[in-house]
């Protein structure tokens, strides 16, 4: 086990069950002895799943040690991001509302328009007009 309270958990669940599964049993005497069983196999569950978990966690932190950017890539990473932040300020406000909650928020259409109290054709517009100011702003900038 982790630590006690996962342990305690798993205790008091079996002594939950075996309450409520106390008027189906056949041999009252040999509660006692279902009870040790019930924790020992949640046990062991629990286990298996720690030793389950722990290895894809493993293995996602050493993709992400192998994937990571490099010092030039995060530099770029930051002066785009900048870029891109100083572009979408220049914006009306409108079409930065409607970038943001799409982007940024990862809104869909119908939520958009909702949002704002637009027609999902005005999101289509204010976000189309948008992103071609972005791209023209940002190709000036390079």
């Amino acid at each position: 086990m982790r630590h006690s309270g996962e342990a305690e958990e798993i205790v008091q669940d079996a002594f939950v069950s075996m309450h409520g599964k106390w008027h189906r049993l056949r041999e009252p005497d040999k509660a006692l002895a279902y009870l040790r069983r019930s924790v020992v196999n949640a046990a062991r569950s629990a286990h298996r799943h720690h030793t389950v978990s722990d290895k894809h966690l493993h293995r996602q932190a050493e993709d992400a040690r192998r994937h990571a950017p490099s010092a030039e890539q995060q530099t770029m990473t930051t002066e785009t991001r900048q870029e891109m932040l100083v572009a979408l300020r220049a914006l009306p406000q409108r079409q930065r509302e409607v970038l943001v909650l799409r982007y940024y928020s990862d809104l869909t259409e119908a939520d958009i328009a909702d949002a704002l109290d637009i027609s999902r054709g005005a999101v289509k517009s204010h976000a189309s007009r948008g992103i071609g100011s972005l791209r023209a702003t940002l190709e000036d900038q390079r």
